[in-house]
């Protein structure tokens, strides 16, 4: 199936409980994988505007993700600090990693990228620096909790 990325209508909302939806605020995702009917894992080409963010920092206990950076100048913050990502150059966050990564767009111009990970049922994922955490059910719907294990 061909796909012409300019055909698919962005998305500018997030799952996140809304006290954090202002830190994905300027972030655009088209779903490249959903258009092309992938069933096993998402492909996501995402656009940050300046002083965006990827998500919040975070990892996953059984979906590997990674990323491809195409236009811009992107932060990638982990557990081993900062470094800059520049066209051409991938990231790999494999599953049950405790890094907690994220992007984010401290420069004047857009940053395009592509975000690629599966869709591995029963997933969890820890925010690292917020009190988060998502349970993903067989079925892939999505529950959010505090590290207590309240739910939002």
């Amino acid at each position: 199936m061909i796909i012409n990325p300019d055909n698919i209508t962005g998305r500018t909302t997030s799952i996140y409980p809304d006290k954090f939806q202002h830190f994905v605020a300027g972030r655009v995702k088209k779903a490249l994988g959903n258009a092309a009917g992938l069933k096993n894992y998402g492909v996501n080409l995402v656009t940050l505007a300046p002083g965006s963010c990827s998500a919040l920092r975070h990892w996953h206990t059984r979906q590997d993700e990674f990323i491809y950076i195409i236009e811009g100048e992107a932060t990638l913050v982990t557990n081993a600090g900062e470094e800059i990502l520049t066209p051409g150059m991938i990231a790999g966050f494999p599953a049950g990693e405790e890094d907690g990564h994220q992007l984010v767009n401290r420069s004047q111009n857009i940053v395009v990228y592509l975000e690629i990970g599966d869709r591995t049922p029963d997933d969890e994922a820890y925010y690292s620096d917020d009190d988060l955490m998502v349970k993903t059910s067989v079925n892939g719907e999505r529950f959010f909790f505090r590290k207590d294990g309240t739910m939002y």
